[in-house]
């Protein structure tokens, strides 16, 4: 007998990481193969993408290492970057970061593979959490009604002031900015505020609203609290005149320091914006942190972003539920408040955690602690001779040292502390959480002041008063709920988590089919970087030279994404899709103003898009005008180039998702590019199905002039319950001068940008391991064969489903791309079974819907991704095909349209107890599938989503709370 020597080479390799990431081996894509109809991925492959958009070239990646490998390559990146304790501020702090919240929330898939809580049954966990968070925010701000988490504060920021402009009594006249926010924040806003025609006015408002300003009219005025430079003054006199201009006043506003200082609510403020990163989040080189916005109950139906309410299912029992916004984008489009869609909800989670384990006595001790710092560093520096510009201070501290602030910036990193140079007379600051004596001798030291050696901090500390002024001290009480208050032990706090994340569906349980939102594998080697402190603990504006890992990590990423979509450049700041979406409009409306043309301002729109588009073009200061989609859901090739002749020198851009929302690849797809670009025009290629490309064919290659990226989707960055995303640009070369930049780090873009779109240079810095790994594990071949098995997946369900669906869109063949669109329609009028009930059905066989009434009301729209195996793919299967026979039963008569199976779902297991008086059995009701150990138990019942949009209740408090 002989047998086959394996060499040594072969041995260390290992099994390849594709094989790992791959659901279907090569005997299951054998079988799905014979299925469809095709003999290889190729040969599928080649039946179902157009000729003219292929690849001519492999993609010019590295090749792919093994998952050893590549954590020994991203920890020799890390050991790249010097982290250095950061007393630098400006909205970015060192905070311990609980373990059991670390390993039971950021480590845990439970939570970070969940998606958006759009089905609420089965997100009552993650719904719970935000709920917690919302209640944090409202009660640490005063203001009456908190979101579920915005993107980050200076995005917060701007959001507000288009809030403030929408349901302020002035419309016209300008936003008046206080000099002393945060230098991203107002670049941000000067950002988001220019193609909108609004007027941003920078002014010091230590002693009021100058009269020159008054007289223009003002329609919202930003404030912060404590400010950029440390300095903590009363805002009421200047809230007062706001509003007595009519103005709306937004408090941007550290938690923190609100767990000392009276409320923005108190002070009068109506909306307070901010960031929660010093809450437990790490501050990854600047993110994803979970922005807030908070306001007076008469603007809680305008907020942005999303809302969690508490709402009652289908016994009458209290349930939570995403409420009024939930896909604003979607209904209202180009009439839409904001184009935020990703939120930040992880780590909105681990925020409201945070305060949930600490309740608020540990959050004052906290603020306290790190006041006390700031005040005894504050006593050494004035012993020494050191001028300090405030003397009312949280945290932070000014000192003016004249033409001496980058010696002592200098000295002060010798001696292992980074501090903010302000400029060449001034040194900023900031204690933390973090903060220890080392810190203050450092300081002490770098400025040349006795105490250097640290010695006399207690007897300071003795001798010193604290520096919060006592008429802004806060004497209410707040995080008054019980949820603040039981959990202070950490197995009571690990059995809390472990309860909410047993309510939940994510990925750690089964399939997620959703359609366009590409729930795959995020793997545990791409993960596990993000928690290094190397990564973790970095601030985003500490010097570049401390970065220079991250700064290797970030470029390659950039160069990678860049060659797999076949564009000149990338810019990785935007930390959202809609982001991403906002900054290649921007950049295409500056390349118009450039050459000549600021009058191409009309953006082509298909009705299929995704509505972040049309908000986004809003955003962007330009006209949406909407092309039809034909009935084979391509674009209507006729109605578009009427649409290119109607508007001509006003066409701008053509915005159109590849392959179209439908699930289809259009044929035309170069055409269309072609005649947009005669008239003039640009293309934007959204990125959201780029999982059916990559390494097929490359937008920037067939056509497009700029794309948005989802790192959450295609490239592995986990959904988190509805974020942290992160939303790259890709342009071509002459778009490149005009993508965004960043005042506080001249590396992050190019001079000639449109500004800053995230508060952070590179946005959610933090998470892009995640993406880079996942394209270094793969390599070009291992990323070609993802996108095949992923059209091949989706075609093996249609095939599979279309004796009992109708299948509404396919291309040539019959075939579809990654994702298909199942229409119910016909069956809902023909039995009454609607595609909700569909949906909850589903979630009895134990697997979350798919995507619901989008991009066509009434159907799902199905996208299985390469990273289900087959037995997962024919659960899914299998259970919509007991479904139909389950809405023929309807059909036919035996069960009632009123009561049934489909119309109860979904079934908890409440349900099996007491009198049972349904035409179905209790085990057709809960094990529709055949009996299961396994199986996942819903906690409610349908939630009845119009009686929690009436009744509106976004905070803590039990429903009795409400009855009145």
């Amino acid at each position: 007998m002989t047998t086959h020597r394996i060499s040594l080479a072969e041995l260390e390799r290992g099994t390849p990481f594709e094989q790992r990431h791959i659901g279907p081996d090569a005997g299951a894509q054998a079988k799905m193969l014979a299925q469809v109809g095709f003999g290889s991925l190729d040969e599928l492959t080649a039946a179902a993408v157009p000729e003219v958009i292929k690849s001519a070239e492999a993609l010019q990646l590295p090749p792919a290492r093994s998952e050893a490998e590549v954590l020994a390559e991203l920890r020799a990146l890390a050991d790249r970057n010097q982290v250095l304790p950061s007393m630098i501020g400006l909205g970015y702090y060192g905070t311990f970061t609980p373990p059991v919240i670390l390993r039971n929330v950021l480590e845990n898939p439970a939570w970070y593979t969940a998606y958006t809580p759009y089905q609420p049954e089965i997100s009552q966990g993650r719904l719970e959490a935000l709920l917690n968070f919302q209640t944090v925010v409202a009660d640490l701000t005063g203001l009456d009604t908190a979101g579920s988490s915005l993107l980050d504060e200076a995005t917060a920021a701007a959001e507000a002031m288009a809030l403030s402009r929408r349901v302020g009594k002035v419309k016209e006249g300008v936003f008046l900015v206080d000099a002393d926010c945060l230098p991203q924040t107002i670049a941000v806003i000067e950002t988001r505020a220019e193609p909108t025609g609004v007027e941003v006015v920078v002014a010091d408002l230590t002693d009021g609203i100058p009269d020159e300003i008054a007289e223009r009219g003002v329609f919202g005025v930003l404030l912060q609290y404590p400010g950029a430079s440390g300095a903590v003054r009363d805002p009421r006199p200047v809230i007062e005149r706001a509003h007595e201009l009519g103005a709306i006043v937004t408090v941007a506003a550290d938690l923190l320091a609100l767990t000392l200082l009276t409320s923005p609510g108190e002070l009068g403020a109506d909306i307070a914006v901010g960031s929660t990163q010093r809450f437990g989040v790490p501050m990854g080189f600047g993110g994803p942190h979970a922005g807030f916005m908070s306001v007076r109950a008469a603007h809680a139906r305008s907020l942005p972003g999303r809302l969690v309410g508490v709402s009652v299912d289908a016994d009458g029992d209290k349930a939570y539920r995403l409420a009024l916004q939930t896909r604003e984008q979607h209904i209202r489009r180009e009439k839409a408040t904001s184009n935020i869609c990703t939120a930040q909800v992880l780590l909105a989670v681990m925020a409201g955690m945070y305060a949930v384990y600490h309740g608020p006595d540990g959050l004052a001790a906290i603020a306290r602690r790190t006041h006390r710092y700031a005040t005894v560093l504050a006593e050494g520096l004035r012993a020494g001779g050191v001028e300090l510009v405030h003397d009312a201070f949280f945290d932070t501290l000014t000192a003016r040292v004249p033409g001496k602030a980058a010696d002592v910036v200098a000295a002060a990193r010798e001696a292992g502390v980074n501090l903010r140079l302000t400029d060449a007379d001034h040194v900023g600051i900031a204690c933390d959480e973090t903060t220890g004596r080392a810190q203050l001798a450092a300081v002490w030291s770098a400025f040349g002041v006795d105490g250097g050696d640290g010695s006399g901090i207690d007897e300071l500390d003795a001798a010193t008063a604290d520096a919060l002024p006592t008429e802004l001290l806060r004497s209410d009480t707040y995080l008054t709920h019980p949820v603040f208050h039981q959990y202070r032990s950490e197995t009571a706090m690990l059995r809390y988590l472990r309860r909410l994340a047993d309510r939940d569906y994510a990925l750690d349980r089964g399939m997620i089919p959703l359609g366009s939102c590409t729930m795959k594998l995020n793997a545990t080697t791409e993960m596990e970087p993000v928690t290094w402190p190397e990564f973790g603990a970095l601030h985003p504006f500490a010097p570049v030279e401390q970065a220079h890992g991250y700064l290797t990590l970030i470029r390659e990423l950039e160069e990678r994404l860049a060659d797999v979509t076949g564009y000149d450049k990338v810019s990785l700041q935007p930390n959202a899709g809609s982001q991403g979406e906002l900054s290649g409009l921007l950049a295409v409306r500056a390349y118009h103003r450039a050459n000549g043309e600021p009058q191409r301002t009309v953006c082509l729109i298909p009705s299929s898009a995704h509505g972040t588009n049309a908000a986004s073009a809003v955003m962007a200061g330009m006209k949406v005008v909407v092309v039809k989609t034909g009935e084979d859901g391509e674009v209507d090739a006729a109605d578009l180039r009427a649409k290119i002749e109607q508007h001509g020198e006003q066409l701008a851009v053509l915005m159109v998702t590849y392959p179209s929302t439908h699930g289809v690849f259009e044929e035309h797809i170069t055409e269309i590019c072609a005649a947009v670009h005669d008239a003039g025009g640009q293309v934007y290629v959204d990125g959201a199905n780029l999982n059916a490309l990559v390494g097929l064919a490359e937008p920037g290659r067939f056509g497009g002039d700029v794309s948005h990226l989802n790192l959450h989707k295609t490239f592995c960055i986990p959904h988190g319950g509805g974020g942290p995303g992160v939303g790259p640009v890709a342009v071509r070369e002459h778009l490149a001068p005009y993508l965004p930049n960043h005042p506080l780090q001249p590396a992050a873009g190019p001079a000639t940008g449109v500004g800053p779109v995230s508060a952070a240079p590179w946005g959610s810095a933090g998470i892009l391991p995640i993406s880079w790994a996942y394209i270094r594990l793969m390599g070009a071949e291992g990323l070609r064969r993802a996108t095949q098995a992923a059209v091949l997946g989706a075609n093996y369900i249609a095939k599979r489903l279309e004796p009992h669906y109708q299948v509404l869109y396919t291309g040539p063949g019959g075939l579809v791309a990654h994702e298909c669109v199942v229409d119910l329609r016909p069956l809902t009028k023909a039995t009454g079974v609607t595609v909700d009930d569909v949906a909850k059905r589903l979630i009895d066989y134990g697997f979350h819907a798919p995507t619901m009434s989008f991009p066509v009301a009434g159907t799902l729209m199905i996208e299985p991704t390469e990273s289900e195996d087959l037995a997962e793919l024919d659960r899914f299967c299998e259970a919509m095909i007991a479904i139909r026979a389950e809405i023929d039963k309807v059909g036919s008569g035996e069960w009632a349209k009123d009561d049934n199976p489909l119309r109860n779902a979904p079934h908890t297991a409440a349900t099996l107890s007491g009198s049972w008086d349904h035409p179905y059995t209790r085990e057709e009701a809960v094990f529709p599938a055949g009996a299961s150990a396994d199986k996942y138990w819903p906690p409610v019942r349908r939630v009845d989503g119009a009686f929690g949009d009436r009744n509106l209740v976004c905070s803590c408090p039990p429903m009795e709370s409400y009855e009145s």
